[in-house]
């Protein structure tokens, strides 16, 4: 039971490990673009790379590594992020990092579906749920204490010292993958055949609209977080790494707050959500240059930021019922896309305009899923009108 406990807190290292990887270079964006001699706009680059590969070949990698032992796999993942970060630490050009974005970002999905089966395959029988839960903790854990983290080391110490703390971060779950997993030999390779059925459905097509769009709404303004609060609040490192700190902290209590809204109405709270985007997007914009107000606005910007994973996962669920682990792979690819298209959008706003207007682009793109949740909604309401007319029944009252 104890190696079971151990084997599950490995993995969950190794998702912290990743996120702050993966998004802990928000926080040193304008470090990193000063040591690479690069502009922050192209710095973010290094952010919209990473999903952009993701978004474009997660569900083919995560089918290649499908016939390898999953120990094997995980491992691998780990040790490719550790590399990856030495790289960072140690590297003075950009097209060098760039390349060293791009490596980890390849593995990045395959970990997490083979962590999580790995998880659901460690737990007891009867609480597999949880086990996966516990893993996947990693991720708002990467986000309170991970990107934070390297902020603060980054401006207190190096920068080359955050990123030595990633590469040991990811050493560290490699080394307690092979210490504490067993060895699993991996299932049969999966069929795509009939998992994609789903992208038949002109209401899918819809949905992944609404996660793409709510992604780049969040991450075309997080995105560039350190620069908003250093040029439009006037914040200097130290209170960046604070707010950085504030802001996971919230998201991870703010998660669970909207997973039981989402119980208590998933439409209603996948309709709010946009609205809620817009209407903290137009806070930071109005009182973006005001520094005591910007503190209070701050966790409730990461209150409604926490929201948008566990909202699109739900909501595109709903379309992908009969393919789970193709609608997982599904979620994961277009939410990376939305996190590329965000980055590249509000870095050509930062360039173009500067700092100030980057909650605009947020809103922007708020306000497009919202218009495309309600498309959805509205195919759903004629499909079900049309199946009650055919069997002679009136569509119900809404």
């Amino acid at each position: 039971m104890r190696r079971s406990s151990l084997s599950l807190l490995t993995l969950a290292l190794g998702v912290f490990g990743i996120i702050t990887t993966e998004m802990g270079i928000v926080g040193v964006l304008p470090q990193v673009a000063a040591r690479l001699d690069v502009s922050t706009s192209t710095a973010g680059l290094l952010v919209g790379s990473f999903a952009f590969v993701v978004a474009a070949l997660g569900p083919f990698m995560t089918l290649a590594a499908s016939r390898i032992d999953r120990r094997t796999v995980l491992a691998a993942t780990m040790a490719v992020f550790a590399v990856s970060n030495a790289v960072y630490a140690l590297t003075a050009h950009f097209e060098v990092m760039l390349a060293f974005r791009v490596i980890p970002a390849l593995v990045h999905p395959v970990f997490f579906s083979v962590a999580l089966a790995a998880a659901v395959r460690l737990a007891p029988a009867s609480d597999p749920a949880r086990a996966a839960a516990r893993v996947f903790a990693g991720v708002t854990v990467g986000f309170a204490f991970g990107v934070p983290v390297t902020s603060y080391l980054a401006g207190h110490v190096t920068l080359q010292a955050a990123f030595w703390f990633g590469a040991a971060v990811n050493l560290a779950a490699c080394i307690g993958i092979l210490c504490f997993l067993p060895a699993m030999p991996a299932d049969e390779r999966l069929s795509y055949r009939a998992q994609l059925g789903v992208l038949r459905s002109p209401g899918m097509w819809w949905s992944l609209l609404s996660v793409v769009c709510v992604f780049a709404a969040m991450f075309s303004v997080y995105g560039y977080f350190a620069e908003y609060l250093g040029a439009v609040t006037a914040m200097n490192e130290s209170w960046v790494s604070a707010m950085l700190l504030v802001f996971g902290i919230v998201m991870i209590f703010g998660n669970f707050a909207f997973a039981a809204l989402l119980r208590s109405g998933v439409v209603r709270t996948v309709l709010a959500y946009p609205v809620l985007c817009l209407a903290v997007f137009a806070l930071v914009f109005a009182l973006g240059p005001r520094f005591a107000p910007m503190i209070v606005v701050v966790p409730l910007w990461a209150a409604v930021h926490s929201g948008g994973l566990i909202v699109c996962q739900t909501w595109l669920g709903r379309d992908a019922r009969d393919a789970p682990e193709f609608g997982n792979a599904l979620f994961v690819s277009f939410s990376n896309l939305g996190i590329t298209v965000g980055t590249a959008v509000g870095g050509w706003t930062l360039a173009s305009f500067g700092a100030r207007l980057l909650p605009w682009t947020g809103a922007a793109f708020a306000l497009a899923a919202l218009v495309a949740v309600l498309a959805r909604l509205a195919l759903a309401k004629r499909a079900q009108e049309r199946i009650g007319a055919e069997i002679g029944e009136p569509a119900p009252a809404r």
